[in-house]
This record gives structure tokens, C-alpha cells and sequence, in this order.
């Protein structure tokens, strides 16, 4: 893309200026590390041009003290809101406390909160970090997300993040990226760090 022009303009009717504001579905998906942060980083570029944004953590605990949620908090307190939604007690590759039906109650409650935020406009841009893992567990219908997604009213920007992402996300996705594991510290025992992993 030479200078910021497209390769080729679709004959969608639709001018210059309302199909760069077309809002975006976008998709962080694969094995490497990197995904939650770049969604948190658009966040940051959504909340510096005044949008309104809703984070939606679906797997990492709420126990754990997430650094772009202090960040994104605070951030949140002088400027447009920011509002952190942590879904259940957490649940990742290792099961803990409560059942699975009792994290896929969680996740189905949270998939609900977000449609009512959708459909009420409540945010201009919604991260939805982790959520490949409940669509792929069968907690939450891929063809209710699919559908909800692609026909969301107004200029709501949508970012999802995890690994194995459904290939019915990513036909719907206006931009996927796959971030891909060259090397990382764990392969040689190092565990996360603060400021890096948090």
C-alpha cells in the first residue's frame, strides 16, 4: 500500500470518507505472545481520539493485576471512559476453582452484557480479550457472535483476541492479524516478568 492508497476501491457505493469510518471487526489470533497487548494498544489510540471503551477479559483471573488495566483505568478518570469487565474468576489451560459449567454460565453473562452494549451503543470500541477460547470450548454460539458482530449498529469498533480463532470469525474480521512464536524466554525456563507478561 505506496503512500497509504489501496491496491484496488470496491464498487460498494460507499464514499472515501464513509469507508475509511466503517467500523472494524478486528482479530489478534495465534500461538504468539503479543495479542491482549496490541488490542490495548488501539485502545489507547481509541481512547486519546475521546471514544468511550469497554474491556472484556474472559480467561485471565480476575485476581491477577492486569498493568493495562491500571493504565487504561486511570487513563479513564481524566479523559473519555474506560470501563473494565473481568468475566468470572478466571479459567485458562489449567482448570481452578468452580466448575466448567460455572465458567461457561460466566462467559455466556458476559457475551450477553456485550450484546446489550452493542445494541445500546454503549462503547465506541470493545475489546473482547480472550474470547476465541469460549466460542472454541462451546460455551458461546460462533453463529450468534457472527451474526451479533456484523450487524451491530453505529461506528462500533470490535477487537478480539486468542489463539485458534473460528475460521467463521475470521470471514466475518474486516482485519486479522496472526502473531507468530519465533522465540520466547519460556523456551529456555524463563517465567513471565512483571512489565513484560503484566
Amino acid at each position: 500500500m505506496p503512500q497509504g492508497k489501496p491496491d484496488q476501491v470496491p464498487e460498494d457505493g460507499l464514499t472515501t470518507r464513509q469507508r475509511r469510518n466503517r467500523p472494524l471487526v478486528i482479530v489478534h489470533t495465534g500461538p504468539g505472545k503479543g495479542k491482549s497487548t496490541a488490542a490495548f494498544g488501539l485502545a489507547l489510540r481509541a481512547w486519546n481520539q475521546g471514544w468511550p471503551i469497554g474491556v472484556f477479559q474472559f480467561v485471565k483471573s480476575a485476581k491477577w493485576r492486569i498493568g493495562e488495566e491500571a493504565a487504561l483505568r486511570a487513563l479513564g478518570e481524566l479523559g473519555p471512559p474506560v470501563t473494565w469487565h473481568k468475566m468470572g474468576e478466571g479459567w485458562s489451560w489449567i482448570k481452578k476453582a468452580g466448575t466448567e459449567d460455572d465458567h461457561a454460565a460466566d462467559a455466556r453473562e458476559g457475551w450477553n452484557q456485550i450484546k446489550r452494549d452493542l445494541a445500546s451503543e454503549t462503547y465506541r470500541l470493545l475489546v473482547l480479550d480472550e474470547f476465541t477460547y469460549p466460542i472454541n470450548w462451546g460455551w458461546i454460539d460462533i453463529e450468534d457472535v457472527t451474526t451479533t458482530l456484523t450487524t451491530r449498529p453505529g461506528t462500533q469498533h470490535v477487537i478480539i483476541t486468542g489463539r485458534n480463532a473460528h475460521p467463521a470469525l475470521l470471514d466475518i474480521a474486516d482485519l486479522v492479524t496472526e502473531m507468530t512464536k519465533i522465540k520466547h524466554p519460556m523456551d529456555t525456563g524463563q517465567k513471565g516478568q512483571k512489565g513484560i507478561e503484566w
